[in-house]
C-alpha cells in the first residue's frame, strides 16, 4: 500500500492523479489530507506509523514552503516521493525548489511540479513495490507497454 499526502484540498486535483494511476495498477492507497504547519502531530502520527499499517512509501504534495515531505522523510525510513504543487505566487517553482533542496541525510526524491509529478511519483512507487512484488512488476509492464502501443498507433500527425 502507498500513502498519498496533501498539504490542502485544493492539491487533490493534482494529487488525484497519484490515486488514479495507483488504482489502474491496482495497488491500494491510504490519502489524506495532512498539513506540515497547520497539523505537524497529525503528520508526524502519520508517518511514525506507516510502516506498521502496510505502507511501502508514501508521495507527499504540498506548495509554497512545501515543508510536508522533508517533514514526513524526517519521521520514516520508507521511501518518500515528493510532489511540489503549483501556487498562484510563483506557479510551483517555490515548491520545486522547498522539496529538492533536503538537507543532506534526509531524502525526499522530487518529480515534477503538479498533475504530471504526481503520476510520475505514482509510477515511480509502483517500480519500488516491482522490486519485490511479481504481481505489481507485471501489472506496470502491462501498463508501459500499453502506454508504448498508444504512442505508436499515433502514426503520422498530419494524416490525422
Amino acid at each position: 500500500m502507498i500513502g498519498i499526502l496533501m498539504g490542502s484540498r485544493t492539491d487533490w486535483e493534482a494529487m488525484s492523479g497519484a490515486s488514479e494511476t495507483l488504482e489502474k495498477l491496482d495497488i491500494p492507497c491510504d490519502v489524506r489530507i495532512l498539513s506540515a504547519h497547520r497539523t505537524p502531530a497529525l503528520v508526524h502520527e502519520f508517518a511514525t506509523g506507516a510502516e506498521e499499517r502496510g505502507l511501502k512509501a508514501i508521495i507527499a504534495g504540498a506548495g509554497g514552503a512545501a515543508h510536508l515531505a522533508g517533514v514526513v522523510a524526517a519521521s520514516t525510513h520508507l521511501p518518500v516521493l515528493g510532489v511540489p504543487m503549483k501556487t498562484s505566487s510563483l506557479g510551483g517553482l517555490d515548491s520545486l525548489l522547498s522539496t529538492v533542496q533536503m538537507p543532506k541525510g534526509i531524502t525526499v526524491a522530487t518529480f515534477g511540479i503538479g498533475r504530471s509529478g504526481a503520476i510520475n511519483a505514482a509510477l515511480h512507487a509502483a517500480a519500488i513495490l516491482a522490486t519485490s512484488d511479481a504481481s505489481v512488476r507485471e501489472r506496470l509492464l502491462g501498463f508501459r507497454e500499453e502506454q508504448s502501443k498508444a504512442v505508436a498507433a499515433e502514426g503520422d500527425p498530419r494524416k490525422g
